[in-house]
């Protein structure tokens, strides 16, 4: 990694292994991370945690619920008073929740996992342009190929029959239509972004966990948790395609890293391809024209 000294970076997401260590490195690096989570108190377990390892850290805190459009605005009203912004890394995430509803009107695993990032780096776009060469991070999942498509409807409307897996695996789809889409206007706007992804493969976090423990303690559950113990790598490593995504010099507009290993499931990081469906161009527009509509973050 390069030294990151004089840059200024945002993470979501700090408090679930990926998000930590990814703050936890660019910090080491000399990076000035601002780090974020929805709960004042994991934020603050988070950054204990970052200076037990790194006592000269530079962070800086800030709260926001990516479920609450309201509290994506004010965090990024308090972010953009720091000055411009060289990175952000689209961390935080929801994974397998039962049938909820965001205050917003949207499905949780979309409003948390899609349209609070939209949000979030439409509000952010003038700190990123004033850095001059920034980068976005989004983190996806190898999830997003168990779907071909993503919802084009009103996201407040009644989807009908609700399937956990199969809405994280549109939501996760929908973070690569959106950093591949997001890379394609910066291009054509003359933007000096570049929108990269990555995915963590099998990593060993509390966000399968999280989701899961929300319909209280189950036995699909318990054979997760028990699966992500024996086979899952830890999420140190899990954080690497994150970290490379965030830092390798010169890296494209679109790329996609994520393990090397097989399936892509661990090992060292590198370009990996994603579904055909994260490539579709029109079904990424239409996307983006219901995000703005959601939102009222409109992108130049």
């Amino acid at each position: 990694m390069p030294d990151l000294t004089g840059k200024r970076v945002l993470v979501t997401g700090v408090t679930g292994g990926i998000g930590e260590h990814t703050a936890l490195e660019l910090a080491r690096q000399g990076a000035q991370v601002i780090v974020s989570a929805r709960s004042q108190q994991r934020l603050d377990i988070a950054i204990s945690d970052i200076r037990r390892t790194l006592p000269e850290a530079s962070l800086v805190p800030l709260l926001m619920d990516l479920a609450d459009l309201s509290s994506v605005r004010r965090a990024a009203a308090e972010a953009s008073t720091y000055g411009p912004l060289d990175l952000l890394v689209n961390n935080a995430g929801v994974m397998a929740t039962p049938h909820r509803r965001t205050g917003d009107g949207f499905d949780l695993q979309m409003g948390t996992n899609h349209f609070g990032h939209f949000a979030l780096t439409g509000l952010l776009l003038p700190q990123l342009v004033a850095s001059g060469g920034a980068r976005v991070v989004t983190v996806s999942s190898l999830m997003h190929r168990m779907v071909r498509e993503v919802p084009l409807r009103d996201p407040r409307a009644d989807a009908g029959r609700y399937n956990k897996w199969r809405t994280y695996s549109q939501s996760k789809l929908a973070n690569l239509l959106f950093m591949l889409e997001l890379d394609r206007r910066a291009r054509r706007a003359g933007l000096p972004i570049t929108s990269v992804g990555s995915h963590p493969g099998y990593a060993a976090t509390n966000l399968m966990s999280g989701g899961l423990r929300m319909d209280g303690r189950t036995a699909e559950g318990s054979i997760l948790e028990a699966a992500t113990r024996v086979l899952a790598q830890p999420a140190a490593v899990g954080a690497l395609p994150s970290l490379m995504a965030a830092t390798m010099p010169a890296l494209p507009g679109g790329t996609y890293i994520g393990p090397g290993g097989p399936g892509e499931m661990r090992g060292a990081p590198k370009i990996v391809q994603t579904s055909k469906a994260a490539r579709d161009e029109a079904m990424a527009a239409g996307l983006w024209t219901i995000s703005e509509q959601a939102t009222g973050v409109a992108y130049p």
